[in-house]
């Protein structure tokens, strides 16, 4: 089941624009980066790195499954 839901986030065709693929990866970097800090809350520190994971992963891919999701409505 993981594996079909992996492939299923990130396979189809790219549905963003150069500009959203370039802000997701700054900003999925630099939260990426902020969570990587020392901080006392080790669960907000994870939260962030995988947000922010995720959004650079966006932007690489140049594929949103929310986006593809909300179009088809």
């Amino acid at each position: 089941m993981s594996n079909a839901m992996i492939t299923d986030i990130f396979s189809g065709e790219p549905n963003l624009t150069t500009t959203e693929r370039a802000v997701s990866v700054v900003l999925g970097l630099g939260i990426a980066a902020a969570a990587a800090q020392p901080r006392p809350n080790k669960w907000l520190s994870l939260a962030a790195l995988i947000v922010g994971a995720g959004l650079a992963i966006r932007g690489a891919t140049g594929h949103c499954a929310m986006k593809a999701a909300a179009q088809q409505v």
